[in-house]
């Protein structure tokens, strides 16, 4: 009876994010309302009401170590567009073709974010690519692709995903040989929904970005900002790895860096202007629904987690399916739904490496789905997430115009992976 009710409460919430435009209702709100009525069934259900909030406030602990890194990523490329550095690369662009800058947008954006991680690289090729197009289906079209390409480019690396880097340091998987066995899948996941797009835009131009009109002086400091802003994002992993602490607090550093930065640039300007470019500033400029938004889904996932209910769709799966691959699979797709981290968490309690040693094929097979499964629904990744705010993308339009797409690339993945290792 209990399980039923959270179930129906943790997919009325779903809906009513899923309608957030016809109801009128900010999808931030919805989140919240299912994430504390997922918890607050939980509890009252408890035995132990103090073992529940112990609960709450563990996963509360992973929970705002994504918000943190979520909102000084953000920051850091709010400064960087508040100062106009992406000019100084859409200056670069020298096409006017919209197919051709989707197919380069898609490049970058699957390399970056092998380097920096799928999440910061959304932000910034998001926030760039609302900087050279002007209408705004374009845009919503390129936002798509963005997502696909991110998680696509984040699942062969160790530090492109979250979930990857999980099953790296859970010791499932090594760095070298995820990267070999996971980039031929991940770059056919990403290119084919590229192309589809690519032939969508085909003949369509777009405005010539106009020359920039900054001072010599304001150019300079662009280049600095973008300079440290893109140094310190891709300083953040490498911080993680010599360190061993979560990435967040990497972002965090890294903001502290570019708080103090801008405060030497501008210390000679006046207050009104200098006030301008600011740390301050910029996190007003940040889109804070967009992060409540997500502490709701996480919250309402933690719930359906804490109460066994992950953990028990993860036993019926192994039990009905009977087949890694299929497993595998099911499990990708039901990462659109529900966040990756904890199904990835729950194939680690399920299967320990006496059944599945180190780089067993069921281990690099998971990386792989439930990286680029989430891709499949707007909300099936931290990245969707983070585009979704930035653009405003109805859950609606990307289901209707971009979920095909991804699970076309989701499929191709994964017979690619198959047939890796048929001839290997």
């Amino acid at each position: 009876m209990i399980t039923a009710l959270i179930i129906i409460v943790f997919i009325l919430g779903y809906i009513a994010i899923a309608f957030e435009h016809p109801l009128k209702l900010n999808k931030a709100a919805s989140a919240l309302i299912t994430g504390v009525l997922c918890w607050t069934i939980y509890i009252l259900q408890s035995e132990s009401t103090h073992k529940v909030s112990e609960e709450l406030l563990h996963h509360l602990g992973e929970i705002a170590s994504i918000l943190f890194f979520l909102l000084g990523a953000m920051t850091i490329v709010e400064l960087i567009d508040s100062h106009n550095g992406f000019d100084i690369i859409t200056e670069k662009i020298k096409t006017t073709s919209k197919q051709k800058l989707l197919l380069i947008v898609t490049a970058l954006t699957f390399f970056l974010s092998a380097l920096l991680d799928n999440l910061t690289t959304a932000i910034v090729m998001t926030s760039l690519c609302s900087k050279i197009l002007d209408e705004k289906e374009d845009r919503l079209w390129f936002a798509g692709m963005i997502v696909i390409a991110a998680n696509a480019g984040g699942a062969w690396s160790p530090l492109g995903d979250v979930t990857t880097t999980m099953l790296w340091i859970g010791g499932q998987i090594t760095a070298l040989n995820i990267m070999k066995q996971l980039i031929l899948p991940s770059i056919v996941v990403c290119i084919i929904p590229a192309l589809i797009i690519a032939y969508r835009f085909r003949g369509k131009k777009f405005s010539a970005i106009p020359e920039s009109v900054c001072t010599a002086k304001e150019k300079k400091d662009g280049k600095t900002i973008l300079f440290f802003g893109v140094g310190f994002l891709i300083f953040v992993p490498i911080f993680k790895t010599l360190t061993h602490l979560p990435p967040f607090m990497g972002m965090l550093l890294a903001l502290g860096f570019m708080w103090v930065i801008t405060t030497i640039i501008h210390k000679s300007k006046e207050a009104e202007i200098a006030e301008r470019f600011t740390v301050a500033k910029a996190l007003q400029k940040v889109d804070t629904p967009s992060i409540l938004f997500f502490l709701g889904i996480l919250l309402a996932v933690s719930a359906l987690q804490s109460f066994g209910l992950l953990k028990e769709m993860a036993d019926t799966l192994s039990s009905t399916l009977k087949n890694d691959y299929l497993i595998g699979t099911a499990l990708g797709l039901l990462s659109a739904i529900v966040d990756n981290v904890p199904l990835v968490a729950a194939s680690q309690g399920m299967y320990d490496l006496s059944t599945y040693p180190t780089d067993h094929p069921f281990w690099e097979f998971l990386a792989l789905t439930t990286g680029t499964g989430g891709s499949a629904i707007i909300i099936g990744s931290a990245a969707g997430v983070a585009v979704m705010g930035i653009e405003h993308i109805d859950f609606m339009w990307y289901l209707k115009k971009i979920s095909w797409l991804a699970l076309i690339g989701f499929a191709a993945g994964i017979l690619v992976f198959l047939l890796q290792m048929q001839i290997g």
